[in-house]
């Protein structure tokens, strides 16, 4: 069992998602950077869709009952195991009663801690991602441990990697959506011609950006969407729909990200600048 002594901010489990259930309301959830968790799983030799924390903004401070393996990743932040630094990419070995502490966060916006085998935690739907609507929990929170396997003796292929991170980029890759068609020259030129910053309305759900484009007159049916999906409301706001964001929508589809925009993107914050770059 994992023992939450601090819960930090936003501190939620999270595997690749909940998939198909779409139909029936139910996002897919799951990770936001998955480029970063697929390197903590890979280090930890886990299966791809094992579980760990996704901590945004602010960490835990976590004791561990049972011997394990861990792997930071994601943003960078001040972490400590039995008040020692230890580092993304690196596979630790941690003993029954350590204390993992977060600390000051430096770049970034979520960071994930890995474990061996993952947490097993309650699947619903099959997937353990937290989404408040079908599950116990929105958060870590509330909850009093974290189950896990115990691993005495686990000899990594590979102990550390060097990560060409997310973290610094701001260029996001992107497919033209269904509506993009709809699009003005004039519109075109101020969506890939300039940069944005992210507002302060940015979560799990949804990123919504500052700067607006023209406004949008187009009457549409709600249609289905996905994470990642681009939409253009009447005012001209861009709204960037995220892991737990709706299923359906009734504005445009102007823009789909890549899977690697989507993990760019997951690491930006209020007034963060970023761009869009057609594929």
């Amino acid at each position: 069992m994992l023992n939450i002594l601090k819960s930090g901010f936003f501190t939620t489990v999270q595997d690749i998602g909940r998939f198909g259930y779409r139909d029936k309301g139910v996002p897919v959830a799951g990770v936001m950077d998955s480029f970063s968790v697929s390197k903590v799983n890979t280090l930890l030799e886990n299966e791809e869709n094992c579980a760990v924390l996704e901590i945004t903004m602010t960490g835990p401070t976590l004791e561990f009952e049972q011997d394990t393996y861990i792997v930071l990743g994601g943003a960078e932040m001040s972490v400590t195991l039995n008040e020692t630094a230890i580092e993304n990419y690196t596979v630790y070995k941690v003993k029954s009663g350590d204390i993992l502490t977060y600390g000051k966060l430096l770049k970034g916006f979520r960071a994930y801690l890995g474990i061996k085998d993952g947490f097993d935690t309650a699947s619903v739907l099959g997937s353990r991602s937290f989404f408040k609507p079908i599950t116990e929990q929105d958060s870590i929170k509330k909850v009093s441990g974290l189950p896990y396997a115990e691993c005495k003796q686990f000899n990594p292929k590979i102990s550390e990697l060097k990560v060409d991170s997310v973290l610094y980029k701001s260029e996001l890759e992107v497919y033209k959506g269904p509506e993009y068609g709809l699009l003005t020259d004039k519109q075109l030129a101020k969506l890939f011609y300039r940069e944005f910053s992210v507002a302060n309305e940015n979560n799990r759900m949804a990123y919504q950006l500052n700067e607006v484009i023209d406004s949008n007159k187009v009457s549409m049916l709600t249609s289905a969407t996905l994470p990642g999906t681009i939409q253009l409301t009447p005012a001209g706001k861009l709204i960037i729909l995220m892991k737990d964001g709706q299923t359906t929508g009734g504005y445009p589809r102007i823009l789909q990200l890549s899977d690697m925009a989507m993990s760019i993107l997951a690491q930006k914050r209020s007034g963060d600048l970023i761009n869009f770059k057609l594929k």
